[in-house]
């Protein structure tokens, strides 16, 4: 039986909840596949631990990260845990990132069977785009490295062609492997960016018409990032990937979740060539914290996404085809405010049902 050493995070506010949630849902995959086993390891890290402790993570935590076959991670931070400089303490994103050189940020947007959208008239099929985001530079490579003087602070862009050619390459390999976009089945790559006003966007454009040379059958798709802000309120259905630097790529895709029933929906995975983190896109919600209110189904579809990358595909599809479900049924209701009336541990039961269900009928 193949077995898998998982890191689990569970983090702050909700984190603890929704990423239980996860491993039961998991459990129950697990069960119902009977030839892979799941060893989770738990280990402490983020905002409360960084309070307790002075450290987010420990060494120990890290060096189990490095040999994990995959890290489970709840949302991190909590209000009043700072830095000195005003900037959040004890968060682990660009920590993971950076040090695991997790380049690729995957993040999925798609609208289930009978969740409302902000969006009037859109429904499932309507919305069902990827978003790759670059998950080492950008906008982001100055976390922590800002020049500041008296008079201000300068913050600096970094985009290099190594960075982007890894970058656009993923992002064409998984619009070969995904469905064309839903206003026309185009498989297509939407390079967004500001190329038009700074040279370090202009350079990603650049090597993203290279590397995309070598996908003849491909769509190259091109947008400013205004533009695109607007297209994917408007005309969502043209998007099948979406390919972006850090900064950009974090504002659009909670754009995007707003559009496909809230953040609560939205899964992410952190790519690199060995290790890889799973996580949801929304923050640890502390006000939501130990009240049973918090949609755990990002997470659970981030568990989905964590089995496919260790190559359990059936069961990933299993978690996700169970949530499609659950979802069409109504077996839970998400109420305006993004969270399910009846409960974040009914969401994880009605699912497991499904995963169990379908596990016996097709026996």
């Amino acid at each position: 039986m193949k077995t898998y050493t998982l890191v689990v995070l569970k983090g702050d506010g909700i984190g603890p909840e929704i990423i239980d949630a996860t491993i039961q849902v998991l459990e129950a995959v697990e069960r119902s596949a009977g030839d892979f086993h799941l060893d989770f390891r738990f280990h402490p890290a983020g905002a409360e631990h960084y309070r307790q402790t002075g450290v987010n993570m420990s060494p120990e935590t890290f060096a189990a990260c490095q040999t994990a076959d995959a890290i489970l991670k709840g949302p991190m931070g909590l209000p009043a845990v700072r830095n000195p400089d005003g900037t959040e303490a004890g968060i682990l994103g660009g920590v993971l990132r950076g040090k695991l050189d997790l380049y690729a940020n995957v993040r999925p947007v798609r609208l289930f069977p009978e969740v409302s959208s902000a969006l009037a008239g859109k429904t499932a099929g309507d919305i069902d785009y990827v978003i790759v985001r670059e998950n080492t530079e950008g906008m982001y490579f100055s976390r922590g490295q800002g020049e500041v003087t008296l008079a201000g602070v300068r913050d600096t862009i970094s985009i290099t062609r190594a960075g982007t050619e890894r970058i656009a390459r993923c992002a064409f390999e998984l619009a070969c492997k995904r469905p064309g976009a839903p206003r026309d089945g185009v498989k297509r790559v939407t390079c967004v960016d500001k190329s038009n006003v700074l040279r370090s966007f202009a350079l990603f454009r650049q090597v993203f018409q290279e590397v995309g040379e070598a996908y003849p059958d491909i769509e190259k798709d091109f947008l400013y990032a205004d533009a695109a802000a607007q297209a994917l309120v408007l005309w969502p259905e043209r998007f099948a990937v979406i390919v972006c630097e850090n900064f950009l790529g974090d504002i659009l895709s909670d754009l995007g979740a707003a559009t496909a029933g809230g953040l609560g929906f939205c899964p992410a995975a952190n790519l690199g060539v060995k290790q890889a983190v799973f996580e949801t896109t929304h923050g640890s919600a502390p006000s939501l914290a130990g009240k049973d209110k918090a949609n755990p189904i990002a997470a659970i579809l981030a568990g989905a996404m964590m089995l496919d990358r260790l190559g359990e595909k059936a069961g990933g599809e299993q978690i996700v085809t169970a949530v499609e479900t659950v979802c069409k049924e109504k077996m839970v209701w998400i109420d305006g405010d993004g969270c399910p009336i009846e409960g974040t541990k009914s969401v994880a039961e009605a699912v497991i049902r499904q995963i169990e269900e379908a596990g016996g009928s097709s026996q």
